[in-house]
């Protein structure tokens, strides 16, 4: 069987090792007789893979004591109403650096729960770059401010962590994992778990405990961090085989060397890639270059009339999902910890043999 490489944006390509270990455990797990998704959650395997994966995930990123760990079915999207209900029971304001589509649809939701500010927008420059520290204005009495530390559809991405006088909240769904991050520095971050953890169907959330006590009197209990941590992530039943997923990508990304291991790996790949894009007449990358996602690459064509030619060609030699979001056309190759260093070249590779024909 021949892999292609896979560049989708999520859900995004998994390890190959990790993929072949859930084939062979698929209908005996541990000697069990049964499936992970045959499993009950509340069984010792099944809550030995939960607590595990936890735990390897607090080793990646070197989360403190300070911190809960949970995971949540909706995805990243229903943290955006999430996220509010939980923290805004006391007072309800919520600032938001605005950045893009993702940034853009989580400020929507909040607003249906909380006063929002815009603390700082780069919408003037067509969200091609993010913006300094000193165009973030937090209102001192906001309960947290948001931000997108990269827009997976523009592939723009923050180089650093903002300042901020309030709890730090960041949707890290297509970043988390790419390299070494300083988690004391928020007060929350979430992630879809699709993009660089595993398959779709849950979100993980590292929470700060002494945020625990500010939901809404009206949270909906299955929405709530503070039941959801209290019951272990297991407040009803869980998605257990994407947990089980999870947890054998987090075992993976050890044997890797780890999240600086990982880093390494990831800014060889972008280097390479956004080398060859510069270099080019032929392609063009719009992002500011010190906004440049390590993950999502967006890039253009001189002639776009040839962009269905090139998908179709691409898709030929096995580099496949290359098409650009449809609300902003183009293509995108996303590089995630899984899309080996051999897959970007070979896309370089292709690139520059289309540019030879057509440029």
């Amino acid at each position: 069987m021949t892999r292609s490489f896979n560049f989708c944006a999520g859900p995004a390509a998994l390890p190959t090792e990790v993929l072949e270990q859930a084939q062979q455990e698929m209908l005996d797990y541990q000697g069990s007789g049964m499936s992970i998704m045959e499993m009950s959650h509340r069984g010792k395997m099944v809550v030995d893979i939960s607590e595990t994966a936890k735990q390897d995930l607090k080793d990646l990123l070197s989360v403190s004591d300070d911190y809960e760990i949970i995971y949540m079915q909706g995805g990243a999207t229903a943290q955006f109403s999430m996220i509010p209900l939980n923290l805004l029971g006391k007072n309800n304001k919520a600032d938001f650096v605005n950045t893009g589509i993702w940034s853009q649809k989580a400020i929507q939701e909040a607003s249906r729960y909380a006063d929002v500010s815009i603390a700082a927008t780069t919408e003037s420059s067509g969200f091609t770059r993010a913006p300094e520290q000193g165009e973030i204005n937090v209102r001192d009495d906001a309960v947290y401010l948001h931000y997108t530390p990269n827009e997976t559809i523009g592939g723009v991405e923050f180089s650093y962590i903002p300042e901020s006088p309030v709890p730090l909240v960041a949707d890290m769904s297509s970043n988390i994992l790419s390299r070494p991050l300083d988690v004391s520095r928020y007060g929350l971050i979430y992630a879809g778990a699709q993009k660089n953890i595993g398959p779709s169907g849950l979100v993980w959330v590292i929470v700060r405990k002494d945020l625990l006590d500010q939901a809404m009197e009206t949270t909906p209990s299955i929405m709530s961090y503070a039941l959801t941590a209290k019951n272990a992530s297991m407040l009803n039943t869980p998605p257990s085989f994407s947990v089980y997923m999870c947890g054998l990508v987090f075992k993976w990304l050890k044997t890797q060397g780890g999240v600086a291991a990982m880093g390494e790996i990831n800014e060889r790949k972008a280097a390479r890639l956004y080398n060859f894009i510069d270099q080019s007449e032929f392609f063009a990358n719009p992002v500011a270059k010190d906004s440049r996602s390590l993950m999502n690459v967006p890039f253009t064509l001189r002639n776009s009339d040839l962009d269905k030619q090139f998908l179709a060609e691409a898709e030929a030699v096995g580099l496949r999902n290359l098409a650009g979001h449809r609300s902003v056309g183009g293509m995108r190759a996303s590089i995630y910890n899984a899309v080996p260093e051999r897959a970007v070249d070979a896309l370089i590779q292709f690139m520059a043999d289309f540019e030879k024909q057509h440029g």
